[in-house]
């Protein structure tokens, strides 16, 4: 399980390098500026602004300061909401991604793995069929479905549980997010589970 985790971790650091750098210069090339408005603003004015935010360097030095930044934890100020930078607007909805995050981590460990173990024990039984079809289902749909299906059925059609927000924190607010979070990743370690337990 360590090793998956560790794999899992190293290839996310590739991909998100990725896709910084496709999201730095997409920005850069795209037309306008984070001081465009409506509103002409004069040329010393405007180039103060980029000087104070390095928007004057040449693009492969904004890049690397970017990524220099990044790793430092600054993501520096937000132009959408003036008195905040980006990291105090991440830090604030940070708590609640965490809890819910490592909720959907622990039910996913915990119920891969039983569900893997079983599939194991009862090899080339019906029931083993029934959990590793189930578990390549999980695998191949996305969080991105999964989750408006829950809403949809619980949320919506039951009212079982509230379709967002975060209330009080309480169990009902957490369920369906962790669930919908955690289905891939059971089906993960349940077919790793099985095979490493068959080996």
């Amino acid at each position: 399980m360590l090793k998956f985790v560790l794999k899992r971790i190293g290839g996310a650091i590739p991909t998100l390098l990725i896709l910084i750098t496709v999201t730095f210069f997409l920005i850069r090339v795209a037309p306008g500026g984070p001081f465009d408005s409506e509103k002409d603003l004069p040329p010393e004015i405007q180039q103060k602004l980029e000087a104070k935010y390095h928007l004057d360097e040449p693009l492969h030095q904004q890049y690397f300061r970017y990524l220099g930044n990044i790793i430092q934890g600054d993501f520096g100020p937000s132009f959408q909401y003036k008195d905040f930078t980006v990291t105090e607007l991440i830090a604030q909805g940070f708590p609640i991604s965490l809890t819910i995050g490592g909720l959907a981590l622990i039910f996913a460990f915990f119920v891969g793995i039983s569900i893997g173990t079983i599939a194991a024990v009862k090899q080339n039984s019906w029931v083993d069929y029934l959990l590793m079809s189930s578990a390549m289902t999980g695998v191949s749909i996305p969080n991105f479905v999964v989750a408006p299906l829950l809403i949809l059925l619980f949320a919506i059609n039951f009212d079982v549980f509230p379709a967002g927000g975060w209330g009080d924190g309480n169990f009902e607010y957490l369920v369906l997010p962790v669930f919908a979070l955690s289905l891939r990743y059971i089906a993960y370690i349940a077919r790793l589970m099985r095979g490493s337990m068959i080996e």
